[in-house]
């Protein structure tokens, strides 16, 4: 999911909380015997309600402001309902601040407003301090346990990241490695007959100029990776577009039935385009075979207009899939082979079942 969908979903999440918000402290307004007791009262108490629920809308880009105006407006409920709670309802402001921020930042907030609640023991009585203090303490509490498992979470997917960054290293080290051989040799022999056969010297000069730009492209896209060298290099060549379907017989062999429908125009792609292809393919494969039961998948493979585009469609049931663990595979790591050339990649389930792979891979441009 890209930032802006995101971005819209969130704004949905909060506005639905924020109406949720507005609707228990109008019940608690409009309640018979609730203070105030007057219409315009009860009409500036309602302004104020919804001005502290709005700021949910925003709270995202500026949590510290957004609390302070919901303090402020909590104020002005505390004044004109006491019975909606120390501040209204500022304790879910307060779960999103520290939510959004660390606990050296929300743990000021919480105090300053824990500070004043003594004032309960004027308005009402120990059960009222009580209940305030307790609110508070529960948001915040709230809100630092989802920011710590959304640590957590970020912290696991870069490591999968770095994990497969590792990885694409490794692979394209051989694949650059290879060039580089090629063009050791092909230097050999055009020394060799320079002289007595200078039109094979030329053809000779001629494979290091093609082995120099191939090594330049994949150096190029190996660079993009963090990369540490824990000397595993994966032995024998890297696999390739022509792999696929020695891949899709292996799969069927293990009960998943695949469909490979692959057009490539004969063009002579890149060794580290047709690695992250393969890889990505395979990935998808065994996803579909590990996480959602499926019993078919369709593995299309075409390239047009300097781009290679990959998609794996499959009939699983399974529930949704999350990145990978273990040797950094899955969905992030997939994701991640794309960007490192410059591509995008899609996956999620189907509105009619099953789950699909999308991935887009320019070519043109790193040639």
């Amino acid at each position: 999911m890209n930032r802006r969908p995101r971005s819209r979903v969130l704004l949905l999440l909060d506005g639905g909380i924020a109406a949720v918000m507005l609707a228990v402290a109008l019940t608690v307004l409009l309640a018979p015997g609730t203070p105030p007791a007057s219409a315009g009262g009860t009409a500036a108490a309602a302004g104020l309600a919804a001005a502290q629920a709005s700021c949910l809308l925003w709270i995202r880009r500026r949590p510290g402001y957004a609390l302070a105006v919901a303090a402020l407006a909590g104020v002005g409920l505390e004044v004109l309902c006491p019975p909606l709670g120390w501040l209204g309802l500022v304790n879910v402001p307060l779960a999103y601040v520290a939510r959004l921020r660390p606990p050296r930042f929300s743990l000021v907030a919480l105090g300053l407003l824990l500070v004043p609640t003594p004032w309960e023991l004027v308005t009402g009585g120990w059960r009222d301090l009580l209940f305030a203090v307790t609110a508070l303490g529960l948001g915040w509490t709230l809100g630092e346990l989802q920011r710590g498992h959304f640590q957590r979470r970020h912290d696991r997917q870069r490591q999968v990241l770095a994990r497969e960054r590792e990885r694409i290293s490794r692979e394209l080290h051989d694949v650059v490695a290879h060039h580089v051989a090629v063009i050791a040799v092909q230097a050999a022999a055009a020394e060799d007959v320079f002289d007595a056969h200078p039109e094979r010297a030329r053809a000779a000069l001629g494979a290091i100029n093609t082995a120099a730009r191939s090594a330049l492209t994949e150096l190029r896209a190996m660079l993009h990776a963090l990369a540490t060298d824990d000397g595993t290099d994966p032995d024998g060549p890297q696999p390739g577009l022509a792999q696929l379907d020695a891949l899709a017989d292996a799969v069927r062999a293990v009960g998943l039935e695949v469909t490979m429908d692959r057009d490539t125009g004969g063009a002579d792609l890149p060794g580290g385009v047709q690695l992250s292809a393969y890889r990505i393919v395979q990935e998808s494969l065994t996803n579909a075979l590990r996480h959602s039961h499926a019993t078919r998948a369709d593995v299309s493979v075409r390239y047009g207009d300097g781009v290679l585009s990959l998609a794996v469609v499959d009939d699983g049931s399974g529930p949704p899939r999350r990145a990978g663990t273990g040797a950094g595979r899955g969905i992030v790591g997939m994701r991640e082979r794309a960007r490192l050339l410059g591509g995008t990649l899609e996956a999620g389930p189907l509105p009619a079942g099953g789950f699909r792979v999308a991935a887009r891979l320019p070519v043109a441009a790193a040639q």
